[in-house]
């Protein structure tokens, strides 16, 4: 097993951000990051910049540092993490997710993907420019949020409600699950995330009878949730294409060698193989349950039983498919939205678009670069209340056999540390030239 100081630094980094054990359960529930933001700090610091500490909350700590670019004068962007991870259950993994693990020329842990890996690209592309004598091409925000895995509550949301001036002159964002390459129809290509899904967390509430397991009860609780989860689970929400997804389907029919008149989007999607993993979710709303919640002893029927059901929509449909919602579990059931947030769409086009392209371009010459939608969220909902454009570009250079998307919230995620390396250096050449 590679031992620490043989790593290089990206994936040293990365390392030992994993070890902090970072956990968001949800809903303020949380093992806090200020150890995490303590530590990205310290090699802000070491940089000769000047971090700033923001506590939404005690443990939940966001750091924040601005980098002088060569040219003032421009828009500054913003490149951000965040340091908070999903849970993980030990029992389930084949390597300790918080261990840091290297084994077979791959960085195992939680957040090794989502998102400590581009953390630690971010950290050492700085130390590339900054350590040479350099400045990036224009004024940077560098910012690593907290809170991101509960919708930014106690992190993004928190610092542009109360801390605005941060972002002062910045007008575009740079961050995650974005930049990385796919293989379709046997080619390397990238898919570069210019938008992001709306977000609707809810809960279910159904409430019955309590009484004794024994008996007939027809008004129980747990049954009649269990109807509306499966009437959620189960539904097949219609294809819906935008701008981005019209466009990346064209692209996809391209290089895939089919007529898209004749093969459609969820078949010529599931062609590409892993990259549907992602992609097929950005054709339609989804809604998945992924929590239930009743009872207290085997021979009891509880009077109340809850679930927490995922909702994502494509921007601007929250409000109605709400509505379809509250149709499909019918009357019996209360909805009670837990957080929701806004869905993102830009061009694919602009200076920013273009250098991105260029930069991936120039470290992997003839690789195809397509614009996507992302079926998740990132911390650039947050951003967008303040006007600020943001992309997902955490470039990665990956096998063909990794299945990246199962890496986000998965068992044994885990990243190449070839792909750190191509990171850093992508990421690094974006920052001193955009």
């Amino acid at each position: 097993m590679t031992q620490p100081d043989e790593l290089e630094d990206t994936a040293r980094i990365a390392q030992e951000l994993i070890r902090f054990d970072t956990t968001n359960y949800g809903e303020g529930r949380s093992n806090g990051e200020t150890d995490a933001a303590e530590y990205l700090g310290e090699h802000l610091t070491a940089l000769g910049l000047e971090p700033e500490y923001f506590d939404a909350a005690t443990g939940r700590t966001s750091v924040v540092a601005r980098v002088k670019g060569a040219d003032s004068s421009k828009p500054a962007l913003v490149v951000h993490g965040h340091t908070d991870v999903v849970p993980a259950d030990p029992k389930n993994w084949t390597v300790d997710p918080f261990g840091g693990v290297v084994r077979d020329g791959l960085l195992w842990g939680r957040g090794a993907v989502d998102m400590k890996n581009m953390d630690a690209m971010i950290i050492t592309a700085l130390q590339d420019i900054l350590g040479a004598g350099k400045a990036p091409a224009r004024d940077l925000v560098i910012a690593f949020f907290s809170d991101e895995e509960n919708g930014g509550v106690f992190g993004s949301h928190y610092m542009v409600d109360e801390h605005p001036e941060i972002f002062n002159g910045a007008t575009e964002a740079i961050s995650e699950v974005g930049g990385y390459s796919v293989y379709l129809n046997g080619r390397r290509s990238y898919l570069l995330q210019t938008g992001e899904k709306a977000l609707v967390w809810i809960k279910l509430v159904a409430r019955g009878t309590a009484a004794h397991g024994s008996r007939v009860i027809r008004d129980n609780a747990v049954t009649k949730l269990a109807e509306a989860v499966v009437a959620l689970g189960r539904r097949d929400w219609p294809i819906h294409l935008t701008g981005t997804t019209e466009q990346l389907l064209a692209e996809l029919a391209r290089i895939m060698d089919v007529d898209p008149e004749r093969v459609g989007p969820d078949e010529l999607v599931l062609s590409t193989g892993t990259a549907a993993g992602f992609i097929q979710a950005s054709l339609r709303t989804t809604s998945n349950p992924t929590l239930l919640s009743a009872g207290y002893k085997h021979n009891v029927i509880p009077d109340t039983a809850e679930a927490l059901i995922d909702i994502r929509t494509l921007a601007g449909e929250e409000d109605a498919v709400l509505a379809d919602v509250r149709e499909l579990i019918g009357d019996d059931i209360e909805l009670v939205v837990m957080h929701r947030d806004i869905g993102l769409e830009n061009t694919f086009d602009g200076p920013l678009v273009d250098a991105m392209v260029a930069t991936l371009g120039a470290h992997d010459p003839g690789a195809p670069v397509l614009p996507y939608l992302l079926s998740g969220g990132t911390d650039n909902k947050a951003l967008a209340k303040l006007g600020i454009t943001g992309y997902g570009f955490a470039p990665l250079r990956l096998p063909p056999e990794l299945d990246f998307p199962a890496m986000f919230h998965g068992v044994d995620e885990r990243v190449p540390l070839d792909a750190l390396v191509f990171g850093r250096q992508v990421l690094g050449d974006l920052l001193l030239n955009y």
